[in-house]
């Protein structure tokens, strides 16, 4: 009996690839580099236009001007009651449309019945304007704090509600064979089953409907509101305070990204399993 040596070329050993710290940096940081340059020639070309005159300087601000104009509105503290005032609103307005959202749109996609009665009232109330009721909004509710939930939750619900119908309704036939396998009650199947399959349209839905909430809030402290930084930006830009309107509009932007990336983070943090981006 010999033994078979194996030839020393024939045995390959593959040293694993190391990626190249600068290209892991520019495909990691490439996009919000991008981003920071895009928004600086904005601000560049905003501030040539209003140095040079190219607009009128009592209708308009500037970049430095509203930014001073945001330091002084920290420093005094005059920003974090209008702050305080729409995130109240935004989150009331979220709680309400979580709580009927999610239990509802599940309750109505795996419900034949229910779906036919509500689809066509969910399709309107989404499609149609919720501005074109502010008017009958306003006799029914006033312009109180009420009237600005109202508002935010119309805003935020039928995204959320229709994002979790659609997730409850394309439920896999596995999951399905698996609440009959076991003999599972309905509320069982919804809790168990359900819930955590259609995870990556709630917070789909979720991402959606924050955003919806707060430009909610924000119109409803435009025609309605007596606080808020929605009602400051009408004040302010009524008494051509511009670059403090600017400077309030510019906290609405910061408080829209917070808002919209944090859900983002929640959605990549536990729906990593799932394919959806």
């Amino acid at each position: 009996m010999t033994a078979t040596h194996l030839p020393s070329d024939s045995v390959r050993t593959q040293a694993p690839r190391v990626r190249a710290p600068k290209r892991a940096f520019g495909g990691r940081y490439l996009h919000l580099t991008l981003g920071v340059v895009g928004m600086a020639i904005v601000l560049g070309v905003w501030q040539i236009c209003a140095s040079t005159g190219f607009v009128d300087p009592n209708f308009a601000s500037s970049p430095a001007g509203a930014f001073m104009a945001l330091v002084d509105s920290i420093g005094s503290g005059s920003v974090w009651g209008p702050l305080g005032s729409t995130l109240a609103a935004v989150a009331w307005g979220m709680l309400i449309s979580i709580v009927v959202g999610i239990p509802g749109g599940l309750l109505i996609g795996r419900n034949r019945v229910l779906h036919g009665l509500t689809d066509p009232v969910i399709s309107i109330l989404y499609s149609v304007p919720y501005v074109v009721f502010l008017p009958m909004l306003i006799f029914w509710f006033g312009i109180d704090m009420k009237a600005r939930i109202v508002i935010v939750v119309w805003s935020a619900l039928f995204p959320l509600l229709i994002n979790v119908i659609a997730g409850a309704r394309n439920l896999e036939a596995s999951h399905i064979q698996v609440t009959q396998v076991f003999c599972a009650s309905r509320m069982m199947a919804l809790r168990a089953v359900a819930f955590p399959a259609t995870l990556p349209y709630i917070l789909a839905g979720l991402r959606q409907a924050v955003g919806r909430a707060l430009i909610g809030a924000i119109v409803a402290e435009l025609f309605m509101g007596s606080a808020g930084l929605g009602y400051q930006v009408q004040l302010q830009t009524s008494n051509f305070e511009m670059d403090d309107a600017m400077a309030s509009i510019a906290v609405i932007a910061v408080v829209a990204i917070v808002l919209t990336r944090g859900v983002g983070y929640l959605e990549r943090r536990f729906t990593f399993w799932s394919a959806t981006d």
